[in-house]
């Protein structure tokens, strides 16, 4: 059996969390979701697929220091600060050199930090299986989550013709990829039923993945090169990063290569999964009294209804009074109340809030 490792993309900013979620320590680093920060969760999950040795994390620079905090059994040397974001493709193709100087013959998963996935053993049996498609031909395996509601924030995935079974999991090929869809579409594909929600999950051979890339970008892997090359010379991996990085094309691995690819396979995730892009979406993980209000914290509501209330400082309190519908976070040193409706706007408002310098240290 060819050696596996995984290699988790964890160098989002998570701006949609803001206050709680910030540059140096966003989302993933916190534990939006659970008790533990998402990342930490990640890892966990993946106990008994592959050693801890055999991870790869591919950050940003500015939160390589806390990824090794929350994560301390991680290898530091397979921790990777991006000194700028290049987007996916370039962490993938990143990805395939690194894993390739560890073993050519390897297979390597990609895995989003963030995502909530309560049935762990499902994870795990579903990536074996998927393993065992890398293993067995050159196909780039991507894991279509099942759509229970016709969701307008996820891509989706067209299952196409069965292909085998692989460690007891059907292979089917993938039809086409489709981008996030408006409520009409999305309802569409629920409807159609061979429709999936796209991930982000993939899992490939280093042959398999370098052949694509060197099809499909050869500049960027020409680029990559470089960094290859030096780290055989015994340059440092930071100094071949902020000399090459900046330079790489910023494009993601979907528009780059796997919607190009010509042998795409998926299977069916075996578990539950929850994107959880935005604060509204922490109420699917958390009891609502019957008022409909989430509360992490510590709060007190009259007349109230359908807030979401989020304060990890047991000390402070949070009241609300004749509201319905708001998103109230609290932490040291500022706090957020927006209605729910304006959720995805927060990005918005960070980059407002960014271009003034007396907000530096709130971002």
């Amino acid at each position: 059996m060819s050696k596996r490792f995984i290699v988790i993309m964890a160098g989002g900013r998570g701006e949609r969390f803001w206050p709680e979620s910030r540059n140096a320590r966003p989302k993933q680093l916190l534990p939006i979701v659970g008790e533990s920060a998402m990342l930490a969760q990640t890892l966990e999950r993946l106990t008994g697929l592959v050693s801890p040795q055999d991870v790869f994390v591919i950050t940003n620079a500015e939160q390589r220091a806390s990824v090794l905090e929350v994560c301390p059994e991680l290898d530091p040397s397979k921790v990777i600060g991006e000194p700028v974001g290049r987007d996916t493709a370039a962490a993938v193709g990143l990805a395939a050199v690194l894993v390739r100087r560890e073993d050519p013959q390897a297979s390597f998963a990609m895995l989003p930090a963030d995502a909530v996935i309560h049935d762990a053993a499902g994870l795990r049996s579903t990536l074996e299986s998927a393993f065992a498609a890398a293993a067995a031909a050159p196909v780039l395996a991507t894991i279509g989550i099942p759509a229970s509601f016709p969701a307008t924030g996820y891509g989706y995935i067209q299952q196409g013709e069965a292909l085998g079974d692989y460690a007891g999991r059907r292979l089917y090929e993938v039809r086409r990829f489709v981008e996030k869809p408006d409520a009409a579409t999305a309802q569409s594909y629920l409807d159609a039923g061979d429709y999936f929600w796209n991930a982000g999950m993939f899992v490939w051979s280093v042959a398999a993945i370098v052949a694509e890339l060197k099809k499909n970008t050869p500049a960027l892997w020409q680029a990559l090169q470089a960094i290859d090359q030096g780290l055989a010379a015994g340059t440092p991996i930071d100094l071949l990063l902020a000399e090459h990085y900046p330079s790489l094309e910023k494009i993601s691995i979907d528009y780059a290569v796997i919607e190009k690819a010509a042998r795409v396979v998926m299977l069916e995730a075996g578990f539950d999964w929850d994107d959880v892009g935005e604060w509204p979406a922490i109420a699917r993980h958390y009891p609502e009294d019957a008022a409909g209000n989430v509360v992490r914290g510590h709060a007190e509501l009259a007349d109230s209804s359908g807030n979401i209330i989020y304060c990890r400082d047991d000390q402070h309190l949070v009241a609300l009074l004749g509201v319905q519908d708001l998103i109230v976070v609290k932490t040291e040193d500022a706090t957020l109340i927006c209605h729910k409706d304006k959720a995805q706007e927060i990005k918005n408002l960070v980059k407002t809030l960014s271009q003034k310098p007396e907000n530096e240290h709130l971002i």
